[in-house]
């Protein structure tokens, strides 16, 4: 995965119309100049020649420049990372705290509220994130709640920066919040009818001891893997949250580099966020152990 995505970036911003050369001089821009600077950067060596100058400099550490900024591109990603990692991960703590309750109680509870939860959920998984974050924008403009635009770093305020975070993070829980109800409700109501259900039902337990202890941790293999996933793509997927609220996080990053033709960047986006998918992917299953000393113990064996 490593080796192939960065390939298929590179090969893709090949295709793009425009010329980074021309974004970085500008349009009135003499020939021999765009000349000139494609050179300097290496743009005129053929793809595959590129691809792997890039990756012997990536396999000792560096990701290359900014065309545009002359920055390093891993400096650039450690400065806007933080940002997309806290939306992220407001995002997923909002939606696991929503979804896991609800999933509970719709699950041990059929009826109409069941049916009018799934239903809701049906709805909002078809809802585009920017129509919600269009709708959470005017709220928060009409109402003065919470700021609409900009972003304030931890560091020189925690309040205003928990505030400028709010809606962003909301809007990337709402699209996760019926995804994890659905998944995790349809798991709970399964574990509710095995032989080891039946036998805790059978001598007594109380209900929300058997929902608690025996129904709900033998069921979040499925969210639990979601939920991984689920990161990996918040974290390499805002750019049109972070675009509508003006946030400088690493979907900003990413969409001023393909606008750019920065290619470096772009190569170092898609890197790390595959690198992060990779080891997001790791813990989880190494997760599954400690759920369910049975995956271990089958490992073993």
């Amino acid at each position: 995965m490593l080796l192939l995505v960065p390939l298929a970036a590179t090969a893709l911003t090949d295709l793009m119309p425009g010329d980074p050369a021309v974004a970085i001089l500008g349009d009135r821009a003499r020939p021999q100049d765009i000349a000139a600077v494609n050179q300097q950067l290496g743009l005129d060596r053929p793809l595959i020649v590129r691809y792997f100058d890039w990756l012997g400099h990536a396999l000792g550490g560096d990701l290359g420049k900014s065309i545009g900024s002359r920055v390093p591109v891993w400096q650039e990603i450690t400065q806007r990372l933080p940002v997309t990692f806290q939306l992220a991960v407001m995002a997923l703590v909002c939606a696991v705290v929503v979804a896991v309750p609800l999933s509970i109680y719709t699950a041990s509870h059929p009826g109409p509220f069941d049916r009018i939860a799934t239903g809701v959920s049906a709805g909002v998984m078809s809802v585009p994130p920017f129509v919600v974050a269009v709708v959470l924008t005017y709220f928060a403009t009409t109402t003065g709640v919470f700021p609409p635009l900009g972003w304030v770093p931890v560091s020189q305020d925690a309040y205003e920066n928990l505030r400028h975070a709010v809606l962003p993070a909301l809007v990337l829980a709402v699209a996760e919040i019926p995804v994890f109800h659905r998944l995790l409700r349809a798991d709970i109501v399964a574990t509710l009818q095995e032989n080891f259900i039946l036998n805790a039902r059978a001598r007594g337990l109380p209900r929300w001891y058997i929902l608690f202890r025996h129904a709900l941790r033998p069921s979040l293999f499925s969210i639990l893997t979601v939920a991984g996933i689920s990161f990996g793509r918040l974290l390499g997927g805002t750019i049109i949250v972070e675009t509508i609220f003006s946030l400088p996080g690493l979907g900003a990053l990413a969409a001023q580099s393909i606008y750019s033709k920065d290619i470096p960047t772009i190569q170092g986006i898609v890197v790390f966020v595959a690198l992060l998918y990779i080891v997001i992917n790791l813990l989880v299953d190494l997760a599954f152990g400690i759920l369910d000393p049975r995956v271990a113990a089958g490992s073993r064996a």
